[in-house]
């Protein structure tokens, strides 16, 4: 298997650089923590290790060292296809290399051969209360496939060392696995429909899961599905779903019990919810205006918002400082394929005005949109308008990112991770002595 080879290959001098910072510069102050730090939920406290993302300020985030735009143009794609393959950027996650188009095919293949969802996850799906959120259904989806984890079965007879061929395996088969599952919820939830999808290995990922979703008669959907999976792989380590897997597969649990906790996180309002909340808010001005409003109208409901104590979603970053590469790479998509699109247009209006008003404001750091300022609205274009379900869209491509990071873990030999907790009282008492005269 292509991506077991390349990682072997890699493995010795990656180990060795994780041992010597472990063992031989654990002593080197990396930074220092504020009480505000503690108290306010570890905000920018430098405190995980990962290789697969990172968000810079000036550049947004970088897949393996390499921006979005890089990536987009320099992974490879099928003929006919404007967006790389999900394959080849899987590779690039996990390898950290650019792949061969080969390479990209092989992981396609990899896929397609283990795409098959037992019946006791459909059953299971199907038992559920019409009314459960399909972000429910996703998670119990994946602990129902727990029982085929290959690293829980292996896990009392391997040795540390081997945990990452186990994990590969059971990573290769989850992400294999999610859009068919999510697929199938979304036609079963939405339009009743209880057929079970049938992966197509002719077909990469990305044209499999519109094909699955049955939104492939608008056309350019599979190449939407493909670039919204890419953007939403990964964002460091420090997010909820991406920390709680780290910090789950931490103890050992197998990557079916980690992302499935990884899931939960993804679920709450403050982590998976923003992209709705952005529609939701662009919808409402559409519907005020009775259409795409003039500049200057927009200019003053977003003042308008902002005075009457509400914020204008989608806008502002806690580390970038620069327009959210993911939501220009939307955008582009959008302009390209269907720039006569009113919500479009209104997207586009709200990134030339709102940054100026939030500005004019000031309390904004970054004005500039974030990538959810415009992924709800390009799926309601193709039709996709359940908002519970873009959720689960976010949960099938951050997969791809979280079992990279969970793979590596284990292959560096990662240890449990354990913070240290203080009470108020010490805090208090810290406070305090800082403060007196010395």
């Amino acid at each position: 298997m292509i991506l077991h080879e390349k990682i072997s290959a890699k493995l010795p001098e990656w180990r060795g650089r994780f041992k010597s910072l472990a063992k031989e510069h654990a002593d080197v102050v990396v930074d220092q923590v504020t009480v505000g730090q503690i108290v306010g939920g570890m905000r920018d406290i430098k405190s995980l290790l990962t290789d697969i993302s990172f968000v810079d300020p000036a550049h947004g985030i970088l897949f393996r060292g390499m921006p979005i735009p890089e990536v987009l143009k320099k992974l490879p794609r099928r003929r006919g296809n404007k967006i790389p393959m999900v394959g080849g950027f899987y590779y690039l996650l996990m390898i950290g290399d650019l792949p061969t188009g080969e390479q990209a095919e092989e992981v396609e293949a990899e896929w397609a051969k283990r795409s098959e969802v037992p019946d006791h996850v459909y059953k299971m799906i199907k038992s559920m209360p019409k009314d459960t959120h399909p972000m429910t259904l996703l998670s119990q989806a994946v602990l129902a496939l727990q029982g085929g984890s290959i690293f829980a079965q292996r896990y009392h007879s391997m040795k540390k060392d081997a945990y990452w061929e186990a994990a590969l395996e059971d990573s290769l088969d989850l992400t294999a696995k999610l859009p068919i599952i999510a697929a199938f919820i979304y036609r079963m939830k939405y339009f009743g429909e209880t057929k079970k999808p049938k992966y197509n290995a002719k077909l990469d990922y990305g044209a499999n899961f519109s094909r699955m979703m049955g939104v492939e008669d608008r056309k350019g959907y599979a190449d939407l599905a493909r670039l919204y999976f890419i953007l939403h792989s990964d964002h460091e380590s420090g997010n909820v779903s991406a920390h709680t897997m780290h910090l789950v597969g931490s103890a050992l649990s197998d990557p079916y019990l980690s992302f499935s906790a990884a899931l939960n996180g993804l679920a709450g309002p403050l982590h998976g919810l923003a992209n709705q909340e952005c529609l939701g808010w662009l919808m409402e001005v559409h519907k005020k205006f009775g259409g795409v409003p003039s500049r200057e109208d927009l200019y003053k409901f977003a003042w308008d918002t902002l005075n009457d104590g509400h914020v204008i979603p989608g806008y502002g970053h806690a580390v970038l400082r620069v327009p959210d590469p993911r939501f220009m790479a939307q955008l582009d998509f959008a302009k390209a394929r269907f720039p006569e699109d009113e919500l479009i247009r209104l997207a586009e209006m709200v990134f030339d005005v709102v940054p100026t008003v939030l500005k004019e404001q000031g309390k904004a750091k970054n004005p500039a949109p974030n990538v959810d300022a415009i992924s709800g609205t390009l799926q309601y274009y193709y039709g996709v308008r359940d908002f519970d379900f873009y959720t689960v869209l976010f949960g099938v491509g951050r997969a791809l990112g979280v079992t990279c990071n969970y793979v590596w873990a284990r292959a560096l030999g990662q240890p449990l991770e354990r913070p240290k907790s203080l009470t108020t009282t010490m805090l208090e008492a810290i406070v305090s002595k800082s403060s007196q005269p010395e």
